[in-house]
């Protein structure tokens, strides 16, 4: 009798085993960890906050100057992407989508907006950054400070192309050589910034100051600067090859194009730096801006790319910004 209790009792703890382990084993995984480097902390503001159709200049609308103009964001999808409706909405859903796809962001633009997000997020999920892009914004030591104070570890986003500005000029160069000196990665747009820019929305723009080539007198008087060239340069191809081919210190993020521009574009011009040898440069980014679905958009991009293997794939979304921000590996385990 004692020997049928005692092997009642080993039954029911196997039972017991086998279930917990199914439980375990059943349970979903964690995503493999994300970093997004392009990430707009903005003010929502309900005047210019519309749905979007992703990819929506696969089709750029005609226009004429004496014809009202044109309205590209074209909404002709089966489920246009919304723009979130207030600010707490807004970070409560970038909060939960990092949170629920394991991502951890580079963001900046508004400072309000950015303290908030980092102080509601967990330690380390989001990188602040602080961007130049004109001497009159700030001063050289008002910027020195800023950096020099622990909070914010990138220079970004500097945009001095959409004020007819070179990022070689030597206005901007004092602001450069305090991010060299104190080992801060900087990150650039270069590239298009939407459709009719200089002559519908940004006067100043010019497209020829996208050009990558335009860093090297920067790089060269900076030569331990660490950049990373926003949206990749697009559409210029040939010239951001080179200049990476050139500097060992450039990556490049796919951010803006990749949700923006056509799909067979946007892999062409992926795919191109990768059998140019870059694949270990190039990094996974938005360009975030008020549509919180746009996160799983652009990844999607990335993860639905056939050229890419598993490996790539991974470089893009998580290793390369690892080694670029000298993050610590081990923190996103």
């Amino acid at each position: 009798m004692k020997m049928d209790k005692i092997k009642s009792t080993l039954f029911l703890f196997c039972i017991a085993c086998g279930l917990n382990a199914y439980s375990q084993s059943s349970a979903p995984a964690k995503p493999l960890p994300i970093i997004d480097v392009h990430v707009h902390t903005m003010k929502v503001n309900p005047a210019w906050s519309s749905p979007m159709c992703p990819w929506f200049l696969s089709d750029m609308p005609g226009a004429d100057p004496n014809e009202p103009a044109p309205f590209f964001m074209n909404l002709d999808c089966s489920d246009p992407l919304q723009p979130a409706r207030s600010d707490e909405e807004m970070q409560a859903a970038v909060l939960e989508t990092m949170e629920r796809l394991n991502m951890t962001i580079v963001a900046f633009s508004d400072a309000e907006i950015l303290h908030r997000w980092y102080n509601a997020a967990p330690k380390g999920r989001i990188i602040p950054g602080i961007g130049i892009s004109n001497a009159n914004e700030m001063s050289v030591e008002a910027f020195r400070d800023s950096l020099s104070n622990g909070f914010y570890k990138v220079m970004g986003e500097c945009a001095p192309q959409y004020q007819g500005i070179s990022p070689s000029d030597l206005s901007l160069d004092e602001y450069f050589g305090i991010a060299e000196e104190l080992g801060i990665p900087v990150g650039i747009h270069l590239g298009t910034g939407g459709n009719g820019m200089a002559n519908l929305t940004q006067p100043k723009y010019r497209a020829s100051l996208g050009n990558p080539f335009i860093l090297e007198d920067l790089l060269a008087r900076h030569p331990n600067l660490k950049v990373w060239i926003m949206h990749a340069g697009y559409p210029m191809i040939d010239e951001l090859i080179a200049l990476m081919g050139a500097n060992a210190y450039v990556y490049c993020d796919i951010s803006g194009f990749i949700w923006s521009y056509p799909l067979d574009e946007i892999h062409a011009y992926i795919k191109r730096i990768v059998q140019a040898g870059f694949g270990k440069r190039i990094m996974y980014g938005t360009d975030f801006m008020m549509w919180p679905k746009l996160f799983e958009t652009s990844i999607g991009v990335i993860e639905n790319a056939q050229y890419l293997s598993f490996n790539q794939k991974r470089d893009i979304l998580f290793n390369n910004a690892v080694r670029f921000f000298r993050l610590d590996e081990d923190q996103f385990k």
